[in-house]
């Protein structure tokens, strides 16, 4: 065997000399002189490999991964012990790589080449660091691979090709051939298609069936601001290696985002972006202070756009009319508001403490349940009495403007008294959703010895649902923890704690959910008179429950 290489440098001179004195297989010498002389030559060539991996510890060149090909054709048993135990210890030294694990790696030049081709697709370079939007300036031609067919047979042939076609969107798969009026271009995906032989065999088989050749030409095609996505314009246009922002919040036509520092420069045209590459969205605005207000919405900046912060949303079937810069909403919180609504039944109650615009109280209502539904922001009471009429739910939901602790130490205590001290037989199962995530534990000290009287059963004490953010390394834990210290009780063994979304790096969003101990709820602890024996601190669990409860509040966390 004889390769020809060219010796361009040092490393390329060694690599040369390893290659032509690789020992020949055992027995083409004659006799002992031909042994002696492998053997010879074998200890040459291991020693010199020693060199070269010292040399070049950190991979092989690109001629070098090429002798894999070539096996040496010698039984193992034959190589004599200090070659097998040289090649043993190398294989076991880390940082040394042998021949056998070239596959493990990738050579530069396909990553040159890999890195290449992602450009084909980016916008100009010279669009970096525009702040107003210049649609012209993203013209750009690129060279595809097409292949010439019969206009007659296209939409048959395309049926073949899907994997070969280019996938761009706002790009024609298929054009019409400037030279021939009869025939059309199907363009290809450069990735994947260089000349024919890229073609798999399926492929070749029904281009022969359809009598196309698979001949490969080039089509030079421009490429305009239509043709890129959002975050492919985000990324050439802000500074190179920054954060590129191409998700946000939609609520009804509005598109919501939270800009970083770094990306504030360049807002308007992120605005503008956005609307241009999502249809439906008329309108662009960034927040620009965190919840920080007795009404839990934020001050906000219109972008790009409308300046029309009047919006509808549907959400879980429910649809809902507001003014987004007046009231808090939440399109992540849909499954969360789904959740709660899967866990009441016909005929239970729900007090909703924060209840904004109604995104738990009306889809509760639907389901013949009686709602207390209460926010302190003005804004929020006059849409939530709004929605409740357009979903047809408002004779079944009660509505009030008060603060939180307010509601339950005033309307929560009356209709609990009530709900609490009828029989046995008509007693519903009770809920009270506090979705104030900032603050909402604080207000669970109202529930400390709010009612009088004696205590009622267990089973019938309402149920908590209290969300909480939370940074903390162990978040369930943390939030057990502050809830109970606000009750005065440990949490530990009669809660479950939910997550319901990452707010942020490091920040947790939970819903802890727990039956209210009578001890806490009740000034008078004197006996049940239906039990007959002291209620108890805690819910009693069995122990596989309370196992069962840990695996799920861990897989959550």
């Amino acid at each position: 065997m004889t390769l020809a290489l060219s010796a361009a440098n040092s490393d390329d001179v060694i690599e040369d000399q390893l290659i032509h004195s690789r020992p020949n297989p055992i027995g083409t010498g004659a006799g002992g002189e031909g042994s002696a002389r492998g053997f010879s030559c074998r200890a040459t060539w291991g020693i010199g490999m020693v060199l070269w991996i010292l040399w070049r510890p950190f991979g092989f060149s690109r001629r070098l991964l090429k002798l894999e090909r070539h096996s040496i054709t010698e039984s193992k048993s034959l190589i004599p012990l200090a070659w097998t135990s040289l090649t043993q210890t190398l294989s076991e030294s880390p940082g040394i790589f042998l021949l056998g694990q070239r596959k493990r790696f990738s050579t530069m030049p396909e990553i040159e080449t890999h890195e290449r081709d992602s450009e084909l697709f980016s916008p100009p370079s010279d669009v970096r660091g525009m702040t107003k939007l210049d649609r012209t300036a993203f013209k750009k031609t690129v060279n595809i691979p097409v292949l010439k067919v019969r206009k007659e047979i296209v939409s048959r042939l395309m049926r073949s090709l899907r994997r070969a076609a280019l996938q761009r969107p706002g790009i024609k798969r298929v054009i019409e051939d400037p030279e021939d009026k009869e025939s059309r271009l199907i363009l290809l995906d450069p990735y994947k298609i260089f000349t024919h032989d890229s073609f798999e065999k399926a492929e070749l088989s029904i281009l022969e069936q359809l009598n196309v050749s698979p001949q490969i030409s080039k089509y030079n095609l421009e490429l305009t601001y239509e043709n890129f996505k959002s975050e492919e314009i985000l990324r050439a246009v802000l500074p190179e290696g920054q954060d590129v922002t191409s998700g946000f919040s939609r609520v009804g036509h509005i598109a919501h985002l939270n800009l970083r520092d770094h990306q504030l420069p360049f807002k308007q045209l992120i605005g503008q972006v956005m609307i241009d590459k999502n249809p439906g969205i008329t309108s662009a605005v960034n927040k620009i202070n965190n919840i920080d207000n007795m009404y839990r919405n934020f001050h906000m900046e219109v972008l790009s756009g409308e300046q029309n912060m009047m919006t509808k949303v549907r959400e879980n079937k429910y649809t809902y009319e507001f003014d987004f810069s007046k009231v808090y909403w939440n399109p992540r919180l849909s499954t969360e508001h789904s959740r709660i609504t899967e866990l009441l039944k016909p005929g239970d109650v729900l007090f909703d403490v924060f209840a904004g615009v109604g995104p738990f109280a009306i889809p509760v209502a639907k389901k013949n349940c009686t709602v207390f539904a209460n926010d302190l922001n003005p804004e929020s009471h006059k849409w939530l009495l709004h929605n409740c009429k357009l979903n047809k739910v408002d004779q079944k939901v009660k509505i009030f403007n008060l603060d939180g602790k307010d509601f339950l130490q005033g309307p929560v205590k009356e209709e609990l008294m009530q709900l609490l001290g009828l029989s046995k037989e008509r007693k519903p199962s009770v809920h009270i959703v506090m979705n104030l995530p900032a603050k909402a534990i604080e207000f669970l000290s109202a529930f400390k010895w709010l009612l009088d009287g004696q205590p009622c059963s267990n089973e019938f004490l309402p149920i908590v649902h209290c969300y909480s953010f939370s940074k903390d390394a162990n978040p369930a834990e943390d939030v057990r923890q502050r809830a109970g210290a606000v009750l005065g009780i440990s949490l530990e063994a009669c809660s479950s704690v939910h997550l319901v979304r990452n707010v942020a790096p490091n920040k947790e969003m939970l819903c802890i959910s727990f039956q209210i101990p009578a001890a806490v709820l009740y000034k008078n602890q004197t006996k049940n008179p239906e039990n007959h024996e002291d209620p108890p601190l805690k819910r009693q669990r069995t122990a596989e429950a309370f196992s069962d409860e840990k695996t799920q509040i861990a897989s959550n966390t």
